[in-house]
C-alpha cells in the first residue's frame, strides 16, 4: 500500500506530508518512508489559526476548515509529484488535520460525560481534490471509548522501536511534548505513554509575542544559548499543576498557548530577566519537565536504557544539550541515529492509521490515551475508485 499521511501539530506552522509504502497489518506492519515535506502555511492563516483557537467565531471556524482542508489537498498532490508517483497509484491518505480545541477532561452535560476535540482541514476536500480514499478524524472513535484521544504516536513507536532486551523512552517534541515507555520484551498493553506539558510551544509563543510577531522560533536555540537560566522562575514553571497529574493525560494550547505566555513574560518582568535569559529558562522548563515525567511517572517501575528523541524539537541543540543534561546517565539519540527522520514520524503515523482503519484493525493504544478498549479510529471519506 502507499500511504500519504498529513498532519499539522500544536505548533501550526505548516502541514507535514508523508509518502510512506507499507507492508504486513496491525503490530506486524512495516514501514518504508518514500518521500517527505513540510509545505509552510501562509503568514496570514497562521494568525487566523491562533485567533480562531481563542476567540473565533463560528463562521470563522467554517471557512477555515475549507481553506485547511484545500491546502492539505495540496500538499498530498505537492508530495505525490515529489517523489514522482502519480495520484492513480496511491491507496490512501490519513489526515490529522489541524486540531482548533482539545477537551479531553470530561464535563457533565445533560447527564452524559463529554469529551470533545476539534481538528479542521475537511476531508470531503481532500477525497474530491485528489480522487483519493481519505481517513480522518482518528481522535473520536477513542474518546468515545472513554480515552483522551491522545496520545496516539504510541501505536507507531512501538511498532518502530520496541527491543526484547532494551527498554527505550520516546520523546516526541512538537508543540506539546509527549513520552512513550517502552519496556524491555513486553507487549502493547504494557506501553505508557502521556503528554508531558509543552515542547516549543511555550519557547515560540515568546519569540513570537517579544518580537511582535517578526520572528517565529528560536532558530537552532541561539538566543537561548547565550541566556541563562533563571532558576527561580523555573521551579515556579515546574510547579504547574499539568506536570503533577497522573497519566492518562494530553494537553495543548489551551493551557500552554498563548495565556501562559503572557503570564511568563509578565512574571519575567517582575524578575528583571531579558530575554535570552527568558528563552533559556523557557528551553529548561521543556527538557525539565519531560525528565520530571520520567522521574515521576516511570522510572518507579523500571528506568530506560535509552532515550531517543524525535519532533522539531530536535532541531534546537540548546534543548537537546539541556535534556541530555536533565537525564544524566541515559544517552540521549535522535530518531537520526536509527536511520529515521526525525520529522517525518507523525505524518507517517497517520498513514499508519489510515492502513489500519481500511483493514478493520484497531489502531489506538489504551494504556496511554485511558480508552476501555481497543478501537478502530478514523472516518472514511470514500475516493472515486472506492472500495
Amino acid at each position: 500500500m502507499k500511504v500519504i499521511g498529513l498532519i499539522s501539530g500544536t505548533s501550526t506552522d505548516g502541514i507535514d506530508a508523508a509518502l510512506v509504502e507499507i507492508s504486513g497489518r496491525g503490530l506486524q506492519s512495516w514501514l518504508k518512508l518514500i518521500a517527505f515535506t513540510t509545505y509552510p502555511y501562509p503568514r496570514e492563516l497562521r494568525g487566523q489559526l491562533f485567533r480562531l483557537t481563542h476567540d473565533g467565531r463560528v463562521e470563522d471556524l467554517s471557512r477555515l476548515n475549507v481553506y485547511v482542508g484545500e491546502l492539505f489537498a495540496l500538499a498530498a498532490v505537492r508530495i505525490a509529484r515529489k517523489a514522482a508517483v502519480p495520484l492513480n497509484e496511491i491507496d490512501l491518505i490519513g489526515s490529522h488535520g489541524q486540531t482548533i480545541c482539545h477537551q479531553p477532561d470530561p464535563r457533565k452535560i445533560g447527564g452524559f460525560k463529554i469529551r470533545s476535540t476539534l481538528q479542521i482541514g475537511e476531508p470531503s476536500i481532500i477525497a474530491e481534490r485528489t480522487g483519493i480514499t481519505t481517513i480522518a478524524d482518528f481522535r473520536h472513535r477513542d474518546m468515545a471509548a472513554g480515552g483522551e484521544g491522545a496520545p496516539l504516536t504510541p501505536y507507531l513507536h512501538y511498532i518502530l522501536f520496541h527491543d526484547p532486551r532494551r527498554s527505550r523512552l520516546v520523546v516526541n517534541i512538537g508543540g506539546i511534548s509527549n513520552v512513550t515507555f517502552l519496556p524491555s520484551d513486553a507487549g502493547l498493553a504494557n506501553v505508557l505513554a502521556f503528554d508531558t506539558g509543552p515542547g516549543n510551544m511555550l519557547i515560540d509563543g515568546i519569540v513570537q509575542h517579544r518580537s511582535n510577531g517578526r520572528r517565529t522560533m528560536d532558530r537552532g536555540g541561539e538566543m537561548a544559548r547565550r541566556g541563562r537560566v533563571h532558576e527561580r522562575l523555573l521551579n515556579e514553571l515546574l510547579r504547574h499543576p499539568f506536570l503533577h497529574r497522573r497519566p492518562p493525560k494530553t494537553t495543548g494550547r489551551e493551557v500552554f498557548g498563548l495565556a501562559m505566555v503572557r503570564r511568563v513574560i509578565g512574571r519575567s518582568k517582575v524578575l528583571g530577566l531579558n530575554h535570552r535569559d527568558l528563552l533559556a529558562t523557557a528551553t529548561a522548563f521543556t527538557a525539565r519537565s519531560i525528565a520530571s515525567a520520567y522521574d515521576r511517572f516511570i522510572f518507579p517501575g523500571g528506568g530506560a536504557d535509552e532515550v531517543i528523541v524525535g519532533g522539531g524539537g530536535t532541531r534546537n541543540p540548546t534543548l537537546m544539550r539541556f535534556l541530555q543534561e536533565a537525564f544524566g546517565s541515559v544517552p540521549v539519540y535522535p530518531f537520526e541515529k536509527f536511520d529515521l527522520d526525525s520529522r517525518a514520524l507523525e505524518a507517517m503515523a497517520f498513514a499508519l492509521f489510515a492502513n489500519g482503519t481500511i483493514q478493520g484493525e484497531p489502531n489506538n493504544v489504551p494504556s496511554a490515551t485511558g480508552a476501555g478498549r481497543a478501537v478502530v479510529m478514523g472516518k472514511i471519506v470514500p475516493g472515486r475508485s472506492f472500495p
